[in-house]
């Protein structure tokens, strides 16, 4: 029987709302991506040059650390992986996670949630931290507190 996962990093706690709603309305397993060291309100700032998060997105290879938890992609036919849109791309943890677990030759499906800012190029970004055999796509913003009946019809073009 195919099994889906819910995989999400969630800064101020939108994302994860959203994920749970999401394990909820597909029935799936839910992950969440902790930072090591958790990120504060001055982290956050994107107004801050200096911020943690502004120098994290300035450097394309910053892989910042997260609790690395039991987790075994093999069990799953279709991952959802989500996050908050940080420079019009994902939050470079999400590349961590994906460096951290075999995902070969498994489909994940992007979901974000965002102040205003579009998906952008998140796909290409991601791309380069799996394997070739890993199929990402862009699904969609999922703003605006989305309930559980609206996830089901996004789970289902999946």
């Amino acid at each position: 029987m195919a099994k889906t996962l819910v995989a999400y990093f969630s800064a101020g706690g939108v994302t994860k709302r959203t994920a749970e709603k999401l394990a909820e309305a597909a029935g799936a397993d839910l992950f969440e991506i902790i930072p090591e060291v958790p990120y504060t309100a001055a982290d956050l700032d994107w107004r801050d040059k200096s911020s943690r998060t502004t120098v994290e997105m300035q450097d394309k290879n910053s892989r910042p650390a997260f609790i690395k938890n039991e987790l075994n992609p093999s069990e799953y036919d279709l991952i959802f992986l989500g996050y908050p849109v940080w420079w019009y791309t994902a939050p470079h943890i999400i590349n961590s996670f994906l460096e951290a677990y075999d995902f070969s030759g498994k489909k994940i499906v992007l979901f974000a949630t965002s102040g205003g800012s579009a998906f952008g190029k998140v796909t290409d970004d991601l791309k380069v931290s799996v394997p070739e055999s890993t199929q990402i796509i862009e699904g969609a913003l999922l703003n605006g507190n989305p309930s559980v009946e609206a996830l089901k019809k996004f789970v289902s073009e999946f």
